[in-house]
């Protein structure tokens, strides 16, 4: 079926009509319709990319996809009523009278399939529509709102500055317009990449389809099937990119408010958490350390000498992060809005006249970071805070936010020369903002790695910035829908993201700070902010009792970095998460997608969080199948059951999976740099075989990309009875001189490490030390979480391999 393309008739509502003719290329087809042209690459196996057009240019977004097709043996047939595209792993049906397609697996089984209406225009607006598959569940769409399952409910994608937005808002800061459909033990991705407002609906007012629609631009999506939804993550994370490993620092506790100022107050702050023992890397400075809100300037009476306050705070062992608005005041003299000007790098009306926004500075341009020249432009102004060794930069109002919240959709964005309006532009603004500020920062820094941390995005920020939840409120409903929206945006190849313990807007209680620092400790950004006019909200704000309990979880979260260290390797590895909604492991479970449950998630592989309320003492918990150890005792619970758990206020309810490896610093001072030379290691019992991927490096340069790391896989066989810690891969010099492997549910057995027999030793144990009672929060006396007899041996660690047996 080949011929040229035709030229196609234009209408304000129409399908793609009938298809006319296609030809085969190296990595597809390409074809045209009644109505449309449309190509289907094949970039692997698993991906199939559908790009379908209604006009003679194509209109795409040249910025989040990032893979190239690899060279695949797909094959092309053709029959009279259709053309099918197989490769090993997925099939794609086009069918010839209406150009809808229907992926399937090999054997036959339907994954997904067009609606009537497939791909369709009403107007601009471009939608497809798929048919509801019985049972049908989806899972993802990043920072969204609302239930874990996403049927029945509708979504839009617009970057949208939304302060103390309620439990239900959307749309919020940050779009990642990908999805996953869950039906009949099978599974499916679909990523929309247009930038444009986009649209889902899953069954939202209707029971016969879901929908993805497009306000304008092209219909571009990319569907990906595997069997796991795991490999879905990672699929789709090839497209899109994946994180850099982050420097160790920035995962460790960050404290903020808006905002500390004086000098002499973020000094005060530093100095009592050491003080006060509670561990800390970070302390971020908001938008009052600059000259009148301007950034790449500092107040000349708050903070008189910036130089001297970053050293006294590095010698106590913090990194600052200093906060960064793309708004750049209109005032002459003021040398980046005169350099921007003069190098026409700001956003446009289309009569050429510079856009003017309000924002904290007060009437203010924007850089055009569609323009790479601009980008060069912001890497060069960041050189203000580099040459003061600030490594740290976090990236607020880039939704774009102005006062009044209505951002002119007429504004001209260059595009790399393909000039567009502020409908295409808005929602990549924040990502192009974080990509030239981690760009431009990482070629400052001499070797060393920038953290970034930003509000608004799109797919494909996670190989840029870290993500947080914006402008919470301090209540339980938030904390809860905190968890949520971490594990969503996880979903959706984000796995460096977390929100404002404690809440942003409003006062939180004693209670509910305790519970939020707990819960936090357990995402994988762990920073404290407040908003100005708010009580004081440092751990030590709220009471002594409370001060404990932070402490405590603040130092667990700690001793857990050889763990979570290891997991953001993996990270940058394969694309999964850090806080891995139970959808993952445990895809097809209907109990983890009911409201009861559908805020716990794993951390990493091995522990199971239960995030409950501030106000509840004890609370149901939902196990998937397998069995489980309680964190803090080595109470063992049976898989595929609900229990009632008692979770005090100071006890989180956390489990640990059977057969898990979790690698623990033994103790911790001040912050990242003090985990001590000791490296716990703590295997549960279990029937199944493990293996952990241990990470290890400096934690702060890219000499790892010189294979200056050390990298160690760690097996447990319970059919074999051994632990095996492999010989060491990479160059690093371990911190950790000694192992002390610690043994949990194991049967009474004779330990041999290395062919030699080695004597286990009995102590109590506790992750967390027991917490005073002053009572301004208790109801009943605490407990002192321990446990009891846990066995363990001690041996020094070396780069051979380590070999520890067991027999009776």
């Amino acid at each position: 079926m080949h011929s040229s393309i035709t030229t196609r008739k234009k209408s304000s509502d129409h399908g793609m009509g009938k298809l006319l003719n296609y030809h085969k290329h190296a990595n597809g087809i390409e074809g045209t319709t009644t109505h449309a042209s449309f190509q289907i690459t094949v970039y692997t196996n698993h991906i199939f990319r559908i790009h379908i057009s209604s006009e003679e240019k194509q209109d795409t977004n040249p910025y989040s996809v990032i893979a190239h097709p690899i060279e695949v043996n797909f094959h092309v047939e053709e029959n009279d009523e259709r053309v099918i595209i197989s490769t090993s792993a997925l099939v794609l049906e086009i069918d010839k009278a209406s150009t809808r397609f229907t992926f399937l697996t090999t054997d036959g089984q339907t994954i997904n399939e067009d609606d009537t209406f497939g791909a369709s225009w009403i107007g601009e607006q471009v939608t497809t529509y798929k048919k509801l598959q019985e049972g049908e569940r989806f899972i993802g769409l990043g920072e969204k709102t609302g239930p874990l399952d996403r049927r029945g409910h509708g979504y839009q994608h617009w970057n949208t500055d939304f302060f103390g937005y309620p439990v239900d808002a959307d749309p919020l800061y940050c779009s990642t317009p990908f999805y996953m459909g869950i039906h009949n033990q099978l599974s499916y991705g679909i990523f929309l990449d247009n930038s444009h407002k986009t649209h889902f609906n899953f069954g939202a007012s209707n029971r016969r389809f879901s929908s993805f629609s497009a306000d304008s631009g092209d219909m571009d999506y990319y569907f990906i099937h595997h069997a796991e939804v795991k490999d879905i993550i990672s699929s789709y994370s090839h497209l899109t990119g994946r994180m850099e490993l982050p420097p160790l620092w920035s995962i460790g506790y960050q404290q903020c408010r808006y905002s500390y100022y004086p000098d002499k107050e973020v000094l005060n702050v530093a100095q009592n958490f050491r003080d006060r023992e509670i561990p800390a890397d970070v302390i971020v400075l908001d938008i009052h350390y600059m000259d009148n809100y301007k950034i790449f300037s500092w107040d000349k009476e708050k903070f008189s000498n910036p130089q001297q306050i970053l050293q006294k705070l590095r010698d106590m062992g913090f990194h600052v992060v200093v906060m960064c608005d793309p708004g750049i005041k209109i005032e002459e003299g003021y040398p980046s809005y005169e350099e921007a000007k003069d190098k026409n790098l700001f956003l446009k009306y289309p009569d050429g006249s510079l856009y003017e926004g309000q924002v904290w500075p007060g009437w203010c341009h924007f850089p055009d970071f569609t323009k790479e020249e601009t980008r060069t432009w912001w890497k060069e102004q960041f050189a203000a805070y580099t040459d003061l060794e600030i490594d740290g930069f976090w990236n607020d109002m880039n939704e774009i936010a102005t006062w009044g919240q209505k951002l002119p959709d007429l504004i001209r964005f260059h595009f790399e020369g393909e000039e567009a309006t502020a409908r295409k532009g808005r929602n990549i603004y924040g990502f192009l903002m974080a990509k030239s500020t981690f760009e431009g920062s990482k070629s400052l820094l001499n070797n060393k790695r920038p953290f970034v941390l930003t509000r608004a995005g799109f797919s494909g920020i996670q190989r840029y910035a870290a993500v947080w939840t914006g402008d919470n409120t301090a209540s339980d409903e938030h904390m809860l829908l905190g968890a949520r929206l971490v594990n969503s945006m996880g979903l959706t190849g984000i796995p460096f993201a977390g929100y404002d313990v404690g809440g942003f807007v409003g006062n939180a209680s004693e209670k509910l700070f305790a519970r939020w620092i707990q819960i936090g400790a357990f995402s994988p950004f762990f920073r404290g902010h407040s908003n100005i006019n708010t009580r004081d909200a440092e751990p030590w704000a709220f009471g002594e009792e409370v001060e404990e309990i932070s402490r405590n979880y603040i130092q667990l979260r700690y001793r857990l970095l050889p763990y979570i260290y290891s997991l953001f390797y993996e990270a940058t590895q394969s694309g999964l998460p850090l806080s891995r909604s139970l959808a993952i492991d445990y895809t097809h479970d209907s109990k983890i997608y009911e409201e009861n449950y559908h805020n716990q998630y794993l951390f990493g592989p091995a522990i199971l969080v239960a995030p409950v309320e501030s106000t509840k003492d004890f609370t149901k918990v939902y196990f998937p199948e397998g069995h489980w150890y309680h964190f803090f005792s080595d109470e063992q619970v049976k898989g595929a059951q609900e229990k009632i758990i008692e979770c005090p206020i100071d006890i989180l309810p956390l489990y640990v999976k059977a057969s898990s490896i979790i690698p623990m610093a033994q103790s911790v001072q001040y912050n990242t740099n003090t985990l001590g030379n000791t490296l716990e290691l703590h295997v549960y019992y279990g029937k199944s075989f493990n293996s952990f991927e241990y990470y290890e490096d400096d934690g702060e340069t890219y000499n790892y990309q010189d294979e200056n790391f050390c990298r160690r896989t760690i097996q447990f066989s319970p059919e074999n009875q051994e632990l095996k810690i492999a010989e060491q891969n990479g160059i690093y010099p371990s911190q950790f001189t000694t192992i002390k492997l610690f043994l949990h549910g194991f049967p009474d057995q004779s330990f041999q490490v290395n062919g030699n027999r080695m004597e286990l030793k009995e102590e109590q144990y506790s992750f967390i030390k027991p917490v005073s009672n002053f009572d301004p929060i208790y109801t009943e006396p605490n407990t002192v979480p321990e446990i009891k007899a846990l066995k363990s041996i001690e041996f020094t660690n070396t780069t051979e391999a380590i070999n520890i047996q067991w027999s009776k």
